[in-house]
């Protein structure tokens, strides 16, 4: 299914960049990790801000504008302010919390990111390479909150700092943060069952979750021989999950098994492992002309996005969105192969 090597979930500039928020029982809260307290990255009590000299323009809904009335600005533990309460549910120690976001370097002033304009954010929250603060920040923070967040360096990015930001080992980071939502990560579908089309393949999953066997698919026969595959991408829920919509470029966790239309032989499965793991892949296209980019092939992502999380989605891929003209050798497809993917669709990263 893949042009080239999956692209990994982590390391995402956006996700990389946040932390912070302790519970919501009042305005203004505070929490400190372990490791600030012997922490050299700290500084005296008089050198630290107050939140109140954060000042938010939020005339552009999509960019708001964040300045500091003290510079440098810095923290000794990660502080939380809460501009304005939610009401939605609280975000769990185990859940992907939505997020928008805007980052600034506390030394300057600078804008880091922006994410205002782009898809929600997603953070897992028990993820141990996240910032420890955006972790804190979050923790029971309900959902439609608009935070505002101090991160010192140790919990942030550490002595490291990042050079790709140009955020030093002594910066602290100042956010403006909106929770958009909070979701537990799934481990099987979780939906509503849809009846199929008629002439598609049916679908057998033995253990409910795809985790450790390979969904079987049968393709549709007439007169004792397999139909004609459809010309046409075809994107067919089998269950109609109630969670988030897919978009396109964001990453999607999820089990799969494909197979080969005319012959029903198995080409890939998140379950070849035998151990249950779930897969994240970019619902990004490949580019035929650099598949050294990554990505995937067309009618995978097509018949992804717009789908929501908890969904068992039916896939059908002519080959001019699959591997195209060329097929795949390795997986043994041919330029004229159609695919078949069973797809359960376990979260929106």
């Amino acid at each position: 299914m893949r042009r080239s090597t999956r692209l990994l979930a982590a390391g995402a500039l956006s996700a990389v960049v946040l932390s912070g928020c302790g519970d919501e029982s009042s305005s203004s809260k505070s929490s400190t990790a372990a490791s600030s307290a012997a922490s050299p990255l700290t500084v005296a009590a008089d050198k630290v801000a107050p939140m109140n000299a954060i000042k938010v323009d939020t005339k552009n809904a999509k960019a708001p504008k964040v300045t500091l009335a003290k510079k440098p600005f810095q923290v000794n533990k990660t502080t939380v302010t809460t501009v304005s309460k939610g009401t939605g549910a609280a975000v769990k120690p185990t859940d992907i919390a939505y997020v928008s976001y805007v980052a600034v370097n506390g030394t300057d002033g600078k804008q880091l990111v922006n994410t205002y304009d782009k898809p929600d954010v997603a953070v897992l929250m028990d993820d141990k390479t996240q910032f420890p603060g955006l972790v804190t920040a979050l923790k029971g923070a309900t959902t439609g909150s608009v935070l505002d967040v101090a991160i010192p360096p140790a919990e942030g990015f550490g002595g490291a700092g990042s050079q790709a930001l140009g955020v030093t080992a002594k910066d602290t980071l100042i956010f403006r943060m909106t929770v958009k939502g909070a979701a537990a990560p799934l481990d099987k579908p979780d939906g509503t069952a849809v009846a199929p089309k008629a002439d598609l393949p049916t679908v057998v999953v033995s253990d409910g979750n795809q985790s450790k066997k390979a969904a079987t698919i049968t393709m549709p026969k007439k007169d004792g021989k397999v139909v004609k595959a459809p010309t046409k991408l075809v994107s067919q829920d089998l269950l109609a999950g109630k969670g988030r919509k897919i978009v396109a470029g964001q990453t999607v966790r999820l089990r799969y098994t494909g197979v080969i239309w005319d012959s029903g032989k198995a080409f890939d499965s998140s379950a070849v492992s035998g151990k249950g793991e779930t897969v994240d892949f970019p619902m990004t296209k490949a580019d035929p002309k650099n598949p050294a980019a990554g990505g995937m092939i067309p009618g995978f992502v097509d018949g992804i996005v717009g789908k929501t999380v908890g969904s068992r989605v039916l896939i059908v891929i002519p080959p001019a969105q699959g591997y195209g003209s060329t097929g795949n050798t390795q997986a043994g497809i041919k330029g004229t192969d159609t695919l078949v993917f069973v797809v359960d669709v376990l979260a929106a990263l």
